[in-house]
């Protein structure tokens, strides 16, 4: 049996024989490598991360790419692109104008009656321009010329911007020496006037306090009216040989056909 003491002499004895750097150097070297390891990780995560995001999925060439593009480019729909102000899209004819905007044809029991004296003076009012027409609208006279700006006193209703119309009630036609008046409105099918929608303008809005007597309450009516704004387009008198060949009839002098006047 062994006693302590001769334990403790065997611990000390290999305490002395055993090299340093066994007992003091092994957890540094570990730490050292545990260190080293985990900076080596991370320094591989991160090349591979820009290796990843630098690699393209495709090869580096500039003609695969243009290809691309080109044929993207031919294969794209193209679609037409409109512009307000431009002078295509305005109609001049009455081919451009849609089928549901086209003005509905007159239809007159008998041929117009036009005399020898209008049919002799004609070609000298058509030749003077630019014309004017004093146009009845909700029997109210609008006196106009071809370029004006015409503002309603009323909001036309089921009428947008861009609409033509054509006002065919005219009690005078004229120039600048020969006016052509009506008894008491000129027949619509010796002239053409054509007007354009522009759009719509209100006025600013008006407050009106109303009060009753003996009474500390005020009513407030606000009021706000909006108005068709049109252009004229076109102020036209037809020829004699268009008379004609829609059907005019040359009759003698009388008081009620229209007669053309020298202005004074």
């Amino acid at each position: 049996m062994f006693s302590r003491s001769v334990f403790r002499s065997l611990a000390a004895e290999l305490r002395l024989s055993a090299p340093p750097s066994i007992s003091s150097a092994a957890p540094l070297r570990q730490r050292a490598c545990l260190h080293q390891t985990a900076l080596l990780r991370t320094q591989q995560q991160e090349t591979e991360t820009q290796s990843s995001s630098s690699k393209p999925e495709s090869p580096l060439s500039a003609t695969p790419r243009a290809q691309s593009a080109q044929t993207e480019t031919q294969n794209a729909p193209k679609v037409p692109s409109f512009d307000p102000f431009s002078s295509s899209s305005v109609p001049h004819t009455r081919a451009d104008v849609p089928i549901a905007k086209q003005p509905v044809a007159p239809s007159f029991d008998s041929p117009l009656e036009v005399t020898n004296s209008l049919m002799s003076r004609l070609p000298h009012l058509v030749g003077q321009s630019p014309h004017y027409i004093v146009a009845e609208l909700h029997a109210r006279p609008y006196l106009l010329t071809e370029g004006d700006h015409v503002r309603l006193p009323f909001l036309m209703p089921k009428v947008k911007a861009g609409d033509i119309l054509r006002f065919n009630r005219a009690t005078a036609l004229g120039s600048r020496d020969l006016t052509m008046k009506g008894s008491p409105h000129l027949d619509e099918r010796l002239f053409e006037c054509r007007v354009r929608v522009t759009g719509v303008e209100s006025e600013p809005m008006r407050i009106k306090e109303k009060t009753k007597r003996r009474q500390r309450h005020i009513k407030q009516a606000r009021s706000k009216h909006r108005y068709t704004i049109m252009r004229v387009m076109e102020v036209r008198v037809k020829t004699p040989e268009e008379l004609l060949e829609e059907g005019a009839v040359v009759i003698e002098e009388s008081e009620d056909t229209p007669q053309i006047e020298a202005r004074s």
